[in-house]
């Protein structure tokens, strides 16, 4: 049964000084409030397995349509709608890239591109066919990354490679129950298929991502992550690191090999 509380969300700045061109520079932190001190209080439940804040309660706006490789599918970027929130949000092609030299099309991962999000609440999927828009997330979360199939058609070793999911690097949970969803919970990664209907979980949720490597040989991809070893909802530097894998080509809930 879905708890209730009364929720509010907000986005405190934390500004940050930049020498860089002599000028100020500033980025807001990242923060959803999940639950007030004084209804955790009251309420008396774990408020990191309760949220259920919606969309429809706070003020968001739609940033950029993004076009997939899968011609009926559509992605909609969803922000807080204050001024500001979404412009450090970009799609990326920063590390490993791949792609076609002739055609000046490059990718994160063969066939894979990539949007870094900042402030980034939800993602809505739409269905061209259908007419019918779901959102990834029931509730308001902070997206790290969205790894969606390329517009572009993509090949690896010369044979052509089409996508037909997306991988979401998120913060979607209040895991150290301080009432709020920022960077000091756990990150975690999860498959949604190409109608955003399933998901799965790639690594157990007390596990939290650091950063991830392809090998373009396997097509698979490494994900280093760090293990809640006192399970207190946050990760602590002397807490052991991780290294597991999955196949780009079907993927499955990752396998450790370290």
């Amino acid at each position: 049964m879905m708890l209730k509380f009364k929720f509010t969300i907000f986005f405190s700045a934390l500004v940050l000084f930049s020498c860089s061109s002599g000028k100020k520079d500033f980025k807001e932190e990242q923060i959803v409030v999940v639950a007030s001190d004084n209804d955790t209080e009251s309420s008396g439940q774990d408020t990191s397995t309760a949220v259920n804040l919606t969309l429809a309660q706070i003020q968001t706006k739609p940033s950029s349509v993004i076009l997939t490789g899968l011609p009926n599918h559509r992605l909609v970027t969803v922000y807080h709608s204050q001024k500001g929130y979404d412009k450090y949000s970009r799609i990326s092609s920063y590390g490993s890239s791949y792609g076609e030299e002739e055609t000046g099309h490059w990718h994160y991962m063969p066939g894979i591109d990539l949007l870094s999000g900042y402030n980034l609440l939800n993602v809505a999927h739409y269905d061209m066919l259908t007419g019918k828009t779901n959102y990834l997330f029931q509730h308001p979360v902070l997206i790290n990354s969205l790894y969606y199939p390329s517009f572009y058609q993509d090949s690896l070793e010369k044979k052509p490679v089409n996508r037909k999911y997306y991988l979401v690097s998120v913060y979607d949970n209040d895991s150290n129950k301080d009432s709020l969803i920022n960077r000091k919970d756990l990150r975690h990664l999860y498959c949604f298929d190409a109608a955003c209907k399933q998901k799965t979980n790639l690594l157990p949720m007390n596990y939290s991502v650091m950063r991830s490597q392809y090998d373009p040989q396997n097509d698979a991809m490494y994900l280093f992550a760090t293990f809640d070893a006192n399970n207190n909802g946050y990760i602590e530097t002397k807490e052991p690191q991780h290294v597991f894998w999955f196949s780009l080509n079907n993927p499955m809930p990752a396998k450790r090999m370290y």
